[in-house]
């Protein structure tokens, strides 16, 4: 286990398959890309699930919500799409579930052991894809709700008797 891994547990929490199959998809589709990690939004992230891998995906590639270069489409599947803005190249990575030997995941130690220990090839499929350049990131003015007094972006208010309100409020007055 390297110090980037390690790094990775107390970036999420506790060590769990689900963080090592998101390292290993992460550093496939990096390594596939051209092997850096995103400092401000050179690398784009779509991520079909929201579980553990994510975020390993989040440290090493360093795509996150906050930088505006991690989308999520909520999807429930194993699968990440990494695009790079720079060389306009894009690969999709998916964990192949059904590569893992029958009985394994009762036992959760060897089950990590085996996910950070098997070759790419076993479990992550890789396929270099084309998709429309996400837009980079906007900072967006935001407005005051007239019920709650939070401030909220200008882009997610709802207009109620002529003021602005944001979606839990509105949602309430529904």
């Amino acid at each position: 286990m390297d110090g980037t891994y390690k790094d990775m547990i107390a970036f999420h929490g506790h060590s769990c398959p689900g963080l090592a199959i998101g390292y290993r998809m992460t550093k496939a589709a990096l390594d596939f890309l051209s092997g850096l990690r995103s400092k401000d939004e050179e690398l784009v992230a779509i991520v079909e699930n929201n579980a553990c891998g994510v975020d390993a995906l989040q440290y090493i590639s360093g795509c996150t919500f906050g930088k505006g270069n991690l989308i999520f489409k909520d999807y429930g599947k194993q699968v990440y799409t990494l695009y790079d803005r720079k060389t306009k190249r894009g690969v999709r990575v998916c964990f192949m579930n059904r590569a893992v030997p029958q009985g394994l995941r009762n036992d959760r130690k060897k089950f990590i052991d085996w996910l950070l220990s098997v070759p790419d090839e076993e479990i992550i499929s890789l396929k270099e894809v084309r998709i429309d350049e996400p837009e980079p990131a906007r900072i967006m003015k935001s407005a005051e709700c007239a019920f709650c007094g939070e401030r909220v972006m200008e882009t997610r208010v709802r207009e109620i008797n002529g003021k602005p309100v944001c979606i839990p409020c509105a949602e309430k007055m529904q």
